[in-house]
């Protein structure tokens, strides 16, 4: 038979078959296209990655070709960014700058958002705006069904902040009316809750880091920008990259510190995040997430541990940073807390947590500490800088910390099971929270699983 030569088409097809046959590039599709005119007429120069579907994370961006270590992967002009100082140059900047209380940064760039949103195809930004998410698969977008099903300290940090934004929303109301004269419509159904709920997440899951010069229009930090294109890179906690603004090129940059091949997907890193923060902050989970642990809620040493002294003891773990108590919850709850159903305040262990490497050195020396009879005080200080305490109290030890990490798996699995069930009813936008609480979910349950392991259970 014959010998058919493949060309330079037929090659780029087998490698992207090779790399992933069913990622979809998107840079010819209409959106995009506008998006990369409307940046080039800024000063846009391209790069050497382009708009994807992937089927592991969604849109991102893809290689066109191998990509270096030391290689620039995106440089964004100053024009093509928004900041603050983009929102104080628009039409809102006269409202702003005589508005008094003061205006925090993250509000000026959530109203601008919502602004631009609602003038449609009359905006300079559309052709950014209407490629961000309609939804955000953050708790700030959750029903309180939803919300229960995160776990203990998660789903806390959720209600907080869906409450820090019905604030935000409930204490701007007379901001929002005054711009009534840049409005098409009432200025309480495009200022909405929904309205400042879609822009507060679009800014706080997408913009990158990047400090601005103080205004005195404007209070709080502001340190956050809009980076059209830039902002479909996805996140990887073993990725390494540089990223900064450029004095030199008034451009913000991209450096990769890792290579990239062609057809592959380009990350960059958020941060040390485990998945608890991710989800909270970006509404995303990443599998087998270094970063990650699961965390270990007081209450469950109640449930465990029958002891006099219990008390006495966790009242000196919290004094030696063990234990932190938030301001709302006194010593007299401490006092009564054995003789409540429900607990009326919110206690944090700082670091008490499992990991996949098994139990982390502070849940055990805290398991050690309520292994020592109220007799032992005298040792107590000595066991927090790592003393041992005997054979018989080691053991107490493993086997305490064992029903700990047992009860914590137990409640996984039975959240899990709920999840299964509320999504064969669930809405199309409740369905997406789902998946993603299933996903972190699923991954604490490997980490509970690895941890029994490291016990030898």
């Amino acid at each position: 038979m014959g010998h058919q030569q493949l060309g330079r088409t037929g090659r780029r097809r087998k490698q992207r078959r090779y790399s992933g046959s069913h990622d979809v590039c998107l840079g010819d599709q209409q959106q995009f296209v506008n998006l990369l005119k409307f940046l080039s007429g800024r000063g846009f120069t391209g790069s050497e990655l382009q708009p994807c579907l992937f089927t592991d994370t969604g849109r991102g961006l893809q290689a066109r070709c191998s990509i270096q270590s030391g290689q620039l992967l995106v440089s964004l002009p100053e024009s093509c960014l928004i900041t603050t100082s983009t929102v104080l140059r628009s039409d809102l900047g006269v409202y702003i700058k005589r508005w008094k209380p003061r205006l925090s940064a993250i509000l000026a760039l959530c109203v601008f958002l919502v602004f631009e949103h609602q003038r449609g195809k009359d905006s300079d930004w559309s052709a950014y705006i209407q490629l961000l998410p309609q939804s955000y698969t953050c708790p700030a977008y959750f029903s309180d069904n939803v919300m229960d099903l995160l776990p203990a300290k998660l789903r806390q940090q959720g209600l907080e902040q869906r409450k820090t934004l019905h604030e935000l929303h409930s204490s701007s109301l007379d901001f929002f009316r005054s711009l009534q004269p840049l409005l098409k419509n009432p200025a309480q159904e495009v200022m909405s809750y929904e309205a400042l709920r879609w822009a507060w997440c679009s800014v706080n899951t997408r913009s990158i880091f990047m400090p601005q010069s103080p205004s005195p229009f404007l209070t709080g930090q502001d340190v956050c920008a809009l980076a059209p294109f830039l902002d479909l890179l996805n996140h990887r906690p073993d990725i390494q990259v540089k990223a900064g603004f450029n004095l030199v090129t008034k451009c913000y940059e991209i450096i990769s510190k890792s290579q990239t091949p062609r057809y592959h997907q380009a990350f960059i890193n958020y941060g040390s995040h485990d998945n608890q923060r991710l989800l909270l902050e970006y509404g995303f989970v990443t599998p087998s997430n270094p970063h990650s642990v699961v965390y270990v809620e007081p209450e469950i040493f109640h449930q465990i541990i029958r002891d006099d002294g219990l008390i006495q003891k966790m009242k000196f773990l919290q004094e030696n940073n063990f234990l932190q108590l938030s301001a709302c919850a006194s010593l007299c709850f401490v006092s009564q807390w054995f003789n409540v159903k429900h607990t009326e305040f919110i206690s944090i262990f700082r670091n008490l947590s499992v990991s996949i490497d098994g139990p982390s050195w502070r849940l055990m020396t805290a398991a050690r500490l309520l292994s020592l009879p109220l007799s032992d005080y005298h040792q107590w200080k000595a066991v927090l800088r790592g003393q041992e305490v005997g054979e018989e109290r080691e053991r107490w030890s493993l086997k305490t910390v064992q029903q700990v990490i047992t009860r914590l798996l137990q409640e996984t699995v039975r959240v899990l099971e709920e999840i299964r069930f509320c999504l064969l009813r669930a809405s199309p936008s409740e369905r997406q929270q789902l998946i993603v609480i299933k996903s972190l979910r699923e991954e604490e349950q490997c980490i509970l699983e690895s941890g029994l392991d490291k016990l030898g259970c």
